[in-house]
């Protein structure tokens, strides 16, 4: 619990639980891919399926004929965390399947080369729930997600576009959260203009913050905290994965306060 508090991240060993979740949820992850539905989540010349909320599963976690997501990470987020409404008053988001191919990142049509380098020099860090709005792409705080819960459903490479963080960021990042919105009414949060603010924290992160990478197999899983600057690597020379790609679900539930978001640890 220190570690997670102190590093902003925690990796969770195997679990017979998450492997029986992971069981009945592979195929619908797989099914996603090729689903017309969700074609425009297709990004940089095929080489990443950003598949948001694509995973077909319920309030609890569970998709169609599986069981609820269960295991010592979710224990941890409940017990530790102190969310021990997750999956009933919080309920579980449709989770994310995150698809990485070989080749990642192809430039993209329409993309400059300066967003190009970012993804390609640093792994298009961000922060979630900072979105970039209008023609001028203004960031604003629109979305309050409680965790980021990695869980590989497929076997890949530690080089296979992995995920990234910078360690202890979401301390930094939290700081200036707290000074830039505590005086501002949360109806009003969306309203305000954080580009250069974000900016300016982003490369003080860079500057000051180690870069990791983290690696999982199926039946292990990785929690990062809410505010900590991530990303996904590239590619890597000779990396391997079978012919899923890098695949894998991300949880990432809404809290049910703003305010929470803000001031919780």
């Amino acid at each position: 619990m220190i570690s997670f508090r102190q590093k902003g991240w925690c990796k969770f060993p195997y679990d017979k639980h998450l492997a029986d979740w992971i069981d009945f949820a592979l195929p619908h992850a797989r099914a996603t891919v090729t689903d017309p539905a969700f074609a425009e989540w297709y990004r940089y010349g095929g080489t990443w399926f950003a598949g948001v909320n694509a995973l077909p599963n319920d309030a609890t976690g569970a998709v169609p004929g599986g069981p609820p997501i269960s295991g010592q990470a979710v224990d941890f987020i409940r017990d530790a965390l102190g969310m021990a409404n997750l999956g009933a008053d919080m309920p579980w988001d449709r989770a994310q399947i995150s698809v990485c191919y070989p080749g990642y990142p192809k430039p993209m049509d329409g993309e400059s080369k300066a967003v190009f380098d970012f993804r390609r020099n640093r792994d298009a860090a961000h922060v979630d729930g900072l979105l970039r709005e209008g023609t001028e792409r203004r960031r604003r705080l629109k979305e309050f997600h409680a965790f980021i819960l990695g869980i590989p459903v497929v076997k890949y490479s530690e080089n296979a576009a992995p995920f990234s963080l910078w360690e202890g960021s979401h301390i930094i990042f939290g700081n200036w959260f707290r000074d830039t919105f505590l005086d501002v009414p949360p109806e009003r949060w969306g309203e305000v203009d954080i580009t250069e603010g974000y900016q300016r924290i982003r490369k003080q992160v860079f500057e000051t913050c180690e870069r990791i990478t983290i690696h999982a197999k199926p039946g292990e899983a990785y929690l990062a905290h809410r505010h900590i600057l991530h990303g996904m690597t590239p590619w890597g020379e000779n990396a391997e994965a079978g012919p899923d790609g890098r695949m894998i679900a991300y949880f990432r539930p809404a809290l049910n306060s703003p305010t929470e978001w803000l001031l919780a640890s």
